[in-house]
Formats: C-alpha cells, sequence, structure tokens
C-alpha cells in the first residue's frame, strides 16, 4: 500500500474512532489494519449490492473510486492471503475465490479449510473450492463470475488453455523467484538449498507453460543467513501482495509490459523428495545446513540418534577440518555441540527429540546428555 492511501485510510480510521468515542491516541499500523478492514466490508456491500441490480450484466461494479477491475483469484496456502487482501484494499472487486478442497489435517485428520478460504471468508467474498479445475462445469463456474482478470498466487494446479482464455486482461501468476530461475512448485527451498544470497518476486502473464509467461513486474529480495524457508516465505508473501497491485494497475491503465523470458536461462524447482530430508552427514556442513533451513518448518531435517528421530531446526557452521567419522559427535560442552561432516563441523542451535518440544541445543543437551563419540546415523 502506498504512503498516499496509508495516510487517507489512517485519517479516516482516526476520524471514525473519534466519531464513536474511543481514545484517538492509536498505532498508525493498527489504524490502517482496523480501518483497511471496515473499508473492505464496505467494498463487498457495494459490490454485492451492484450486482443485485444489475442481475446478470456483465458490467463492472460502479462505486465510484473503489472498484478498478473484477478479479478471479486463485490461491491455496498462507503465501498468497497478503495478495486477496491486498487485492480487496486496492479496491479490486473479487467476484470468486477459487482454492483448493478441504482436507484432513491433524492428529484426528479433521477436514481443514485452505489459508485462502479461511482468509476469503472473513472478507465476505464467494468461494470455489473444485476437485478438478479443468473440466467443464469448473470452468462454468469461473466464466460466470465474468472476471476481467485472473489472479493466481500458489494455487497449485496448472490452468489449462481453456481456462487461461477466460478473462479478457489475461491471467497473471505471481511466482516467488526471479523468473525464469526457479521455475516450478519449490522456488523458496530451492534458493536456501543453493545458499542465495538473493531471490525475488515476480509477475507474469500466464501461458500454457509452466512459469513460462511474459514478465511484467520483478523485485529483487535479500535472503538473510538466518532466514527458513518459513521466514522467507512471509517476507517474500508481502512483496508479492505489493508488487500485484502494482501489476493490476498497470494491466488497469494499459500501460504493463511484457518482456519474454530468456528460456536458454531457466532452472526448475521441483517439490524436494521426502528422502532429503534424512541428513547425511557426508555432504558438507555448509549444504546441510542450507538443507536445514529449506526444510523449515516443513517437513523438517532429521537425523537419528540413540534410535530416536531427532529433527534439525536450525544449525551453524564451523570451519574447519576434522578426520573424524561423518556424523561422530566431536564437541559436547554445555552450550555447543559440534558434529562432524564431509567438509567442516555442523553446530545445531535448536533440536527436537520425537515425542517432545524443540530445544535450543543447551537444553536439548541437559535432557540428553550426549557424549563425545557418539553419532548421528
Amino acid at each position: 500500500m502506498s504512503r498516499c492511501s496509508d495516510r487517507v485510510i489512517f485519517a479516516t480510521g482516526i476520524a471514525f474512532w473519534r466519531k464513536i468515542g474511543l481514545p484517538s491516541v492509536i498505532t498508525l499500523r493498527t489504524a490502517i489494519d482496523i480501518t483497511a478492514k471496515i473499508l473492505a466490508r464496505v467494498q463487498y456491500l457495494a459490490n454485492r449490492l451492484e450486482r443485485e441490480a444489475k442481475g446478470k450484466s456483465h458490467h463492472r461494479t460502479v462505486v465510484k473510486g473503489l472498484t478498478k477491475m473484477r478479479i478471479v483469484f486463485m490461491g491455496t496456502p498462507r503465501f498468497a492471503v497478503p495478495s486477496l487482501r491486498a487485492v480487496v484494499q486496492a479496491g479490486h472487486e473479487v467476484a470468486l475465490v477459487v482454492t483448493a478442497p478441504d482436507k484432513p489435517a491433524g492428529r484426528g485428520f479433521k477436514l481443514t479449510p485452505p489459508p485462502v478460504k479461511l482468509a476469503a471468508q472473513k472478507l465476505m467474498l464467494p468461494v470455489f473450492q473444485p476437485e478438478k479445475l479443468n473440466v467443464p462445469e469448473s470452468l462454468r463456474v469461473i466464466e460466470k463470475a465474468r472476471p476481467e482478470a485472473l489472479v493466481v498466487v500458489a494455487y497449485g494446479r496448472i490452468l489449462r488453455e481453456q481456462c487461461l482464455a477466460i478473462p479478457p486482461k489475461g491471467c497473471i501468476n505471481v511466482h516467488p523467484s526471479l523468473l525464469p530461475k526457479y521455475r516450478g512448485p519449490a522456488p523458496i527451498q530451492h534458493a536456501l538449498l543453493n545458499g542465495d544470497e538473493v531471490t525475488g518476486v515476480t509477475t507474469i502473464f500466464m501461458d500454457a507453460g509452466m512459469d513460462t509467461g511474459d514478465i511484467i513486474l520483478q523485485r529483487p529480495v535479500p535472503i538473510d543467513p538466518e532466514d527458513t524457508a518459513g521466514s522467507l516465505s512471509q517476507k517474500l508473501a508481502e512483496v508479492a501482495a505489493e508488487l500485484l497491485v502494482e501489476t493490476l494497475a498497470l494491466i488497469e491503465e494499459k500501460r504493463a509490459p511484457r518482456i519474454p523470458q530468456d528460456h536458454s536461462q531457466a532452472t526448475y524447482a521441483p517439490i524436494l523428495p521426502p528422502e532429503i530430508a534424512h541428513l547425511n552427514f557426508t555432504e558438507p556442513a555448509v549444504r546441510l545446513r542450507n538443507l536445514i533451513r529449506a526444510l523449515n518448518p516443513d517437513p523438517g531435517a532429521f537425523a537419528f540418534f540413540r534410535g530416536k528421530r531427532v529433527k534439525f531446526w536450525r544449525a551453524q557452521v564451523v570451519a574447519q577440518q576434522c578426520n573424524t567419522a561423518p556424523g561422530t559427535i566431536v564437541v559436547v560442552d554445555k552450550n555447543r555441540l559440534l558434529i562432524a561432516t564431509g567438509d567442516g563441523l555442523l553446530a545445531p542451535t535448536e533440536l527436537q527429540t520425537e515425542g517432545k518440544k524443540s530445544l535450543p541445543v543447551s537444553e536439548w543437551l541437559k535432557g540428553t546428555q550426549p557424549n563425545v563419540g557418539e553419532r548421528f546415523e
């Protein structure tokens, strides 16, 4: 959101609080967030009244100064939630939210809605959860929504040409990498696994390929040495929301660039296989640390110690050569555990033995009391 928009919402919020008699001393961020939610609700009600008045007309809502384009939003995980909220707050009419079906989760395997569904319900937006997307009955639902543009943010399914052809202003994908690098479903994990220092977000006009469409906008994002897949995903999600709003504005103004990707520079980022989570201590310590970062919070890198699975949530690298067999504990003291690897030493800083909670390494050492010479397998 721009500073100008922030000031407008803030002023509106302060006026509102004073009107109803609540304290006027309130933080800028709180005023913006709460007032934006109120305006989003007003936006939805205005859109619904307009749709009811016009029936099946293809005209977009004409609430002056609010709605810009009629959008179908497609997304599933938490990463997509800031983008959905940003599209609504920017004044676009989200005619339909398409997301994955509810899935069993947790120990009780209770049906759990995806984060985008929960966010859409809070915004009072209609939700569609097809088992199959590229089938006539699902496409008819999307067509009935009459989108001018279709926005895809981590939806998790491939859109076929029949779906891509529905919106007159195109289908826009928000991808968490600097395309053409890391096309595919796991760009965040691969950026961390490869030890990259910079990644970013790209918006593209979708075509029939996987992340191969023309680039609209890109924004680089530095990767902090302590970033995990979880923390980096959160940062990129916020940047993605901002970039998406800018992209939609350019499309609405017919100023959106179309920059073809250099396909010769493309790399692919497939989902990491489950077996990669089992740490192989013959690999260099740097590689192991990057893997730990890439698998935090899901599914978590692990090794076995005394027959029990131990998850490695965070670790550091000690650049010291050691002739001890990989996986062997070479140093144990009050606050430090050093493990031999194929190159250098791995110093875990947060560990979790199966059936127990995650602990700082100092607390884990107190409870486990490992000895020099014992091995992680």
